[in-house]
């Protein structure tokens, strides 16, 4: 069967983006206390093909992200994006995935609970590669003092924040979802300010080595409506 997508095409009309999305498929990700962990991410894997070429096999993608056997980390990242771009002949190469991850972590109760922290991984590869991790960390409202029935006001969601870095070098996860949470908190306790929490989660961000980028949203959710609040650096 002759191979249409590789066909020379004489247009000269690039497609700037040709690829799969939202393909549901379990990966593991390296987790700081027990080495590793399942879950399962939404992917998008597309490339930047040169005009010469009418297309691509959409199967390929698959292919290549079965040679990994979903395992995600910064080098394999690196990898499947390097693949990507040999295997399809494109000019470059896109890799997004999209993925809940799960931390054990001891609440003001006293009880231990699991949170659930949206994470996303975006990596271009053309003649660098470029990886950005995104984060959502939920803002949660601290404990009061107890009311006339002589119990404590319980934890609400305040908001969000959403953190995306670029590394100097490597860092956990569970790392960056600590330096968001020592942020929000800041040095004089927690702000109901959105401009204040931006503000401090620069800081701690800016003054971490390993981080070499950031961009920072932090919104709250008010009755009817919400307030936000954005910050880039350095």
């Amino acid at each position: 069967m002759k191979d249409i997508q590789n066909l020379h095409d004489d247009r000269r009309i690039n497609i700037r983006k040709v690829g799969v999305k939202t393909i549901s498929y379990p990966i593991t990700v390296l987790d700081r206390q027990k080495k590793l962990q399942q879950t399962v991410a939404t992917v998008n894997m597309y490339v930047n093909l040169p005009h010469r070429f009418k297309g691509t096999h959409m199967s390929r993608f698959v292919e290549i992200l079965n040679r990994f056997h979903g395992e995600f980390n910064l080098k394999k990242f690196h990898l499947i994006l390097e693949e990507m771009k040999h295997r399809l002949d494109a000019e470059a190469a896109h890799l997004e995935i999209e993925f809940p991850y799960f931390l054990e972590q001891q609440p003001a109760t006293g009880s231990i609970g699991t949170e659930r922290y949206e994470c996303r991984m975006h990596g271009s590869l053309e003649q660098t590669d470029d990886l950005v991790m995104e984060i959502d960390v939920p803002i949660t409202l601290p404990p009061i003092s107890s009311n006339d029935e002589g119990l404590p006001r319980s934890m609400g969601l305040w908001g969000y924040a959403r953190v995306a870095v670029r590394f100097n070098e490597f860092i956990w996860i569970e790392e960056l979802i600590s330096l968001v949470q020592q942020g929000i908190t800041g040095e004089s306790g927690f702000s109901d300010s959105v401009e204040t929490l931006c503000k401090q989660l620069g800081k701690a961000l800016v003054e971490t080595r390993a981080i070499g980028w950031f961009r920072v949203e932090v919104e709250n959710f008010a009755s009817g409506y919400s307030t936000f609040a954005a910050v880039e650096g350095p």
